[in-house]
């Protein structure tokens, strides 16, 4: 029998197949972000968003050449729900799984996954962290190819589309998610 994690089942499943502090930590922040979001726009799943965030990339640390793929196998061996299997390995479409984000849930995790790393970069950058900063310094990072490089701007803006989002919108929402 399938089964919905909670966010604490989701954070035990995470840290069972992943050791890196960082790819907890990234976990765990994009777990709050689609929290967050949940919060504003489905405020009665927001247990269900804050899981599918913190298991997305369940498979990234073992298997980060067959990362969703693998995603796949491993949640449905573990008996996870059809639906948080669908939601956690449609982030990766077009990139590694050619499986679509449908739900407005799973167009929210697409966009917002590269932009927690790329937000969090540049809190990393200033004195005052997420103190203060503002959309413009967000655009401006954004802008700057060179800074957190592996954050795929291409992602996040397709993500904004898929949204139907102007690219500020989304940064701003992610933003504020973040600092929240």
């Amino acid at each position: 029998m399938s089964y919905i994690p909670t966010v604490e089942q989701a954070e035990e499943l995470v840290k069972r197949f992943n050791k890196d502090p960082f790819h907890i930590q990234h976990a765990e922040t994009v777990s709050k972000v689609m929290g967050e979001f949940a919060r504003e726009y489905d405020p009665e799943n927001v247990e269900f968003w804050a899981a599918v965030g913190m298991l997305h990339d369940i498979d990234f640390e073992l298997y980060p050449e067959q990362h969703c793929v693998k995603a796949r196998e491993l949640l449905r061996e573990l008996d996870v729900d059809e639906e948080v299997i669908h939601a956690v390995i449609s982030h990766g479409y077009g990139l590694c799984i050619d499986v679509e984000p449908v739900k407005f849930m799973e167009k929210i995790l697409f966009a917002t996954d590269e932009l927690t790393g790329l937000i969090g970069a540049a809190a990393l950058m200033r004195p005052t962290g997420f103190e203060g900063m503002e959309l413009k310094s967000v655009k401006k990072k954004f802008k700057d190819k060179k800074f957190a490089a592996g954050c795929s701007r291409e992602v996040i803006t397709k993500g904004a589309e898929m949204l139907g989002w102007e690219l500020d919108t989304l940064l701003e929402k992610t933003l504020k998610a973040m600092t929240a």
